[in-house]
């Protein structure tokens, strides 16, 4: 695969081996779990059994979706990776270069908005920087990290997958591409498709996070008692993020399409749009590899908190291969390579504007 720079989006993961891992600083032996293409955090021990778990993410608001929505979607994005190590979000630095055409009273409802969100999720902010630039525009506008510290035998990350591990979904696939697409196009949606549907469609922007079921999820145990790893399927979604998952843990995997969650109005706005809901992005639907004797109490509390799971997969041995199975055919899993959304939200864009 090449490793040239894309027109548009995340680097591949060749490139990131040929540019970035070779060169990451300083060495520390304190560095438990360092930048690795699909791993979600760094970890780094802070002291004796301490660590903390890392994440930066771009800052992303979209105005159209109001400030508030936009807001809670933003500080979501960048404390669901964290969430997926295991450990409670807890702290967050945050970088905004804002466009000169937000103006102060929509900074002050934007701000309040964030700090309302980030508040919500136990999240305190403790430095950062804000500005208006020239050349800066929304929806790229800044970066941010977030920080989780706990007990060093109390985390996981995406390459702790282990042979025999059964593969869980929540929430089901494309609720990102879903949600964005009633949100952005709202009367598209509900003349093509109808006024239940475009409802249905729009009530998953506020599922669009994985921290309550991470958060769930480890508390019914980690590693040899349960959960061993998460991943938040965004970019290419289920089927990426599973291919994801067995690469970063150097395993084969099995994964049943068939028994994947596709809500109906997931189904209907992405057979409208033409994309494939299980390659497409889902930001809010956790992926977790999970211990067999812990599967039932894992789906079990997540299910009682009312979020919807489904076994989808098992992860084997790396010399078994990586395969999919849909309506009982089997073929090899590789990964998608290019979400099918971006397109897709991109051609409705230009047709808005004609």
């Amino acid at each position: 695969m090449s490793v040239e720079l894309p027109t548009v989006g995340k680097i591949s993961p060749e490139a990131f081996e040929h540019f970035v891992f070779p060169h990451l600083g300083a060495p520390s032996d304190q560095v438990l779990f360092g930048p690795q293409s699909g791993v979600d955090v760094g970890v780094f021990r802070v002291a004796p059994g301490v660590v903390m778990a890392t994440t930066t993410d771009p800052v992303f608001v979209v105005p159209q979706y109001g400030w508030e929505r936009a807001s809670w979607f933003a500080v979501h994005i960048l404390a669901s990776d964290a969430a997926t190590s295991g450990l409670k979000p807890q702290w967050m630095t945050v970088d905004l270069n804002l466009p000169l055409t937000m103006t102060t009273a929509d900074f002050e409802t934007f701000w309040l908005a964030w700090d309302r969100a980030a508040k919500a999720l136990g999240i305190t902010i403790i430095s950062g920087h804000t500005a208006r630039y020239d050349g800066c525009a929304f929806p790229m506008v800044g970066g941010a990290t977030v920080m989780s510290v706990g007990p060093e035998d109390q985390f996981v990350t995406t390459a702790m997958a282990e042979a025999g591990d059964w593969v869980l979904c929540t929430k089901g696939a494309a609720i990102e591409a879903t949600a964005l697409f009633a949100a952005t196009f709202p009367e598209w949606i509900r003349h093509s498709l109808g006024d239940d549907v475009y409802r249905a469609a729009d009530a998953l922007f506020e599922q669009m996070s994985v921290v309550r079921d991470a958060e769930i999820a480890a508390q019914v145990g980690v590693r040899t008692r349960g959960v061993t790893a998460m991943h938040d399927a965004t970019e290419c979604g289920v089927v990426g993020g599973v291919y994801e998952i067995a690469e970063c843990s150097n395993l084969g995997v099995e994964l049943v399409d068939d028994d994947i969650i596709v809500r109906p109005e997931v189904a209907a706005v992405t057979q409208l749009v033409g994309i494939d809901p299980l390659i497409s992005i889902s930001e809010g639907t956790l992926l977790l590899t999970v211990k067999p004797h812990a599967c039932d109490r894992v789906c079990h509390a997540l299910e009682d908190a009312g979020i919807s799971v489904s076994v989808i997969g098992r992860m084997l041995p790396r010399e078994q291969g990586r395969w999919r199975i849909s309506r009982g055919e089997r073929r090899p899993l590789e990964h998608p390579r290019i979400d099918p959304f971006w397109a897709a939200f991109g051609e409705r864009m230009t047709e808005g504007v004609r």
